[in-house]
């Protein structure tokens, strides 16, 4: 930084130039500065445009996992089916600890279905 001016000696005049001065410098260096942020936001945006344009092009293919069948009824609701995996349904899990067991819940289908499905895949 240069010499500061002595503020006390000057007159009302010389200080409103030199108000005026630094306005307009702050001014230029704020619009300067402003230009660059508005090139670098412009340059982000077309990133990730390309990004998301990419990751439209070449989505992911999801993993096929086989079809897996019910094994559990709920003999109140019959809509309302487990296949055994996950956690176990708020319906099932009231019935064992009432003290039913899990194999009253048991679809008498569900071993056919298996060898249906075992027969139609081989």
């Amino acid at each position: 930084m240069g010499k500061r001016p002595d503020l006390d000696a000057m007159s009302i005049d010389e200080m409103w130039q030199l108000h005026e001065e630094i306005s307009q410098v702050l001014s230029d260096r704020l619009t300067v500065e402003k230009r660059e942020l508005e090139k670098r936001l412009a340059q982000l945006v077309r990133d990730k445009e390309i990004q998301s344009s990419a990751s439209l092009v070449a989505p992911r293919e999801r993993r096929k996992y086989p079809r897996v069948f019910p094994k559990y009824q709920n003999p109140d609701e019959p809509s309302e089916t487990w296949s055994g995996r996950g956690k176990q349904p708020r319906w099932l899990k009231a019935a064992l600890n009432s003290g039913h067991t899990i194999e009253e819940f048991v679809i008498e289908s569900a071993d056919s279905n298996k060898a249906t499905d075992a027969r139609g895949r081989s």
